[in-house]
C-alpha cells in the first residue's frame, strides 16, 4: 500500500496504547494504584501524540484542497512530502497547478488580441444575478476616457448613455446605431453591437461599439487605395512602352545614317505611342465622367415610356445573342427621374446581363419593378454565371473589369447616377440566378 507507512505508525501506537491499557488494568487490579496511575498517565500521554500525529497528517490534506478550491497555488511542496502518504495528492496539486499556468497563459494572450484591436471592446460576465465587467480593453477605455472599472454601476457613473441603452433592451442583443458625449465634447455616433453568451454555466454579455466616422473614413481609404492602384496601373501600362519607344527613337535619330529599317521602326514606334497617347485620353475621359458627373435634371417620366425606348434600342442585340426577355414591367405610374441618366443606367445593367449569358445555353434576362414603402424598385436579373465570390467587393470599384473590352466604369457610373438621384443600386447572386436592384426614393 502506498500510504503504508502512516498505517503501520498508526497501528504501533494503537497497539501500544491497548497494550499498555491491559497493563494499566492488571495493575488496578493487584492494588498497584500508583503504578497504575503513571501507566494512565502514559496511556492519555500516547492518545494525545496520536491525534497530533493524525491531525498533522490531515493539515497538510486540508491546506493543499484549500488551495485548489481557493485556485491558490503560490505554495510549494516540500520535498519530504511529494512521496509516501502525500505522493497522489502531491500530483493533484502540480497537474491542476500547470492547468491554472496553461489557462493564465492564454487568458494572457486574449487580453493581448482584444487589446490590439480597434474596435471598443466590453466583456460583462453575470454574478448573482448582477452584471459585473469580466473584460474591457485598451480602445473601450482609451475612447471613451473611462478607468478600468469592474463593476456595472461604475461604468454608469462614466456613460449613463450606454449603460441606459444596454438595460432597457434588457441585455438582450442589439444592432443599432448609438450617440454617446464622451466628457465635455459633442454626441458622436457609434454602431452598437451586442451579444449573450453561456459557458460552463456562466453568462457573458459581449459588447462592441465602433465609430462610424472612422468605419466610414475606413471605407473611404480603402475605396482611395484600390482606386489609385488602379490609375496607376494604367497610367504605367501606358507610360512605360511610351518611355521605352521615346528612347529608342532617341537612339536612333542620333545615328549618322539612317536606313530604311530605321525609318520603320520610326513610324512603329510613333504608331504605338500614338495609340497608348489615345487609350490614356480615353482613361481620362472615363475618369472624368465619374468625377464630373452632372447634376440630374428630374422630370416626371412614364416607367413603360422608360423601358420601352432602352429595350428599342438593346432589342437587336437581345436578338442576335438569343437571349429570352421576360419584361413584367407594365406600370402606368411616373417617376421623377433624368430620363437620359437612367436609360444609362439601364442599358449598362442590360449590356452586363448580355455578357453574363455568353456561355449559357438557355439564356433568359428579367425585367420586374414594385412599389414599396413609398419606394420604387427595378430589378433586372439573368440566370448567367453569376458574379465569383472574391471579386464581389470589387463590381462598384471605378475601372474594375473581368472583360478584355471592358472599361469598367459601367456599374461605377450606374450607382453613382443613381444614387445622384437619392437612391441606391445592389446586387444579389447565387450559381443561378443575379439580380441588380436600383432602388429610387
Amino acid at each position: 500500500m502506498k500510504n503504508w507507512k502512516f498505517y503501520n505508525a498508526l497501528f504501533l501506537r494503537v497497539v501500544l496504547i491497548i497494550m499498555l491499557f491491559f497493563v494499566f488494568l492488571f495493575l488496578i487490579g493487584r492494588g498497584f494504584y500508583y503504578n497504575g496511575i503513571l501507566v494512565a498517565f502514559f496511556v492519555i500521554l500516547l492518545f494525545a501524540e496520536m491525534y497530533f500525529f493524525i491531525k498533522n497528517q490531515m493539515v497538510i490534506y486540508d491546506k493543499t484542497l484549500l488551495s485548489i478550491l481557493q485556485n491558490d497555488f503560490s505554495n510549494n511542496f516540500p520535498d519530504e512530502q511529494k512521496e509516501g502518504n502525500f505522493r497522489n495528492l502531491y500530483l493533484l496539486y502540480e497537474t491542476l497547478k500547470n492547468r491554472q499556468q496553461e489557462q493564465t497563459s492564454k487568458e494572457m494572450i486574449y487580453r493581448s488580441i482584444l487589446n490590439s484591436i480597434d474596435t471598443a471592446t466590453l466583456i460583462l460576465e453575470k454574478e448573482d444575478q448582477e452584471w459585473n465587467i469580466f473584460l474591457m480593453n485598451d480602445c473601450f477605455s482609451n475612447l471613451f476616457k473611462v478607468p478600468k472599472v469592474s463593476h456595472w454601476k461604475y461604468l454608469q457613473n462614466y456613460l449613463p448613455s450606454l449603460c441606459g441603452e444596454i438595460e432597457k433592451a434588457g441585455f438582450t442583443e442589439l444592432k443599432s446605431a448609438i450617440s454617446i458625449k464622451i466628457e465635455q465634447q459633442d454626441l458622436q455616433t457609434f454602431v452598437l453591437q451586442t451579444s449573450h453568451t453561456k459557458s460552463y454555466n456562466k453568462e457573458y454579455f459581449i459588447i462592441l461599439l465602433d465609430s462610424i466616422q472612422r468605419v466610414i473614413e475606413k471605407k473611404e481609404k480603402e475605396a482611395w487605395i484600390n482606386l489609385m492602384k488602379i490609375i496607376s496601373h494604367e497610367l504605367m501600362n501606358s507610360l512605360t512602352p511610351i518611355r521605352a519607344l521615346s528612347q529608342n527613337l532617341l537612339q536612333i535619330v542620333d545615328q549618322e545614317k539612317l536606313e530604311e529599317e530605321d525609318f520603320e521602326d520610326i513610324k512603329s514606334s510613333i504608331s504605338t505611342i500614338i495609340n497608348r497617347s489615345d487609350h490614356l485620353e480615353v482613361f481620362v475621359e472615363n475618369y472624368r465622367k465619374l468625377a464630373m458627373l452632372p447634376t440630374p435634371n428630374k422630370k416626371m417620366t412614364p416607367i413603360n415610356s422608360l423601358f420601352e425606348d432602352c429595350l428599342k434600342i438593346m432589342a437587336p442585340i437581345l436578338k442576335a445573342e438569343k437571349i429570352e426577355l421576360i419584361n413584367e414591367i407594365n406600370s402606368s405610374r411616373s417617376i421623377l427621374i433624368d430620363k437620359n441618366q437612367m436609360e444609362q443606367v439601364i442599358i449598362n445593367l442590360i449590356t452586363n446581363s448580355i455578357h453574363a449569358l455568353k456561355e449559357k445555353e438557355d439564356k433568359k434576362m428579367f425585367l420586374s419593378s414594385y412599389t414599396e414603402n413609398n419606394r420604387f424598385f427595378i430589378i433586372i436579373s439573368d440566370n448567367g454565371k453569376g458574379i465569383d465570390s472574391e471579386i464581389q467587393d470589387k463590381v462598384f470599384l471605378p475601372f474594375f473589369t473581368t472583360r478584355k473590352d471592358g472599361a469598367g466604369i459601367g456599374l461605377t457610373l450606374s450607382k453613382n447616377i443613381i444614387e445622384a438621384h437619392g437612391g441606391y443600386l445592389s446586387y444579389q447572386t447565387d450559381e443561378e440566378k443575379t439580380d441588380f436592384v436600383i432602388c429610387l426614393i
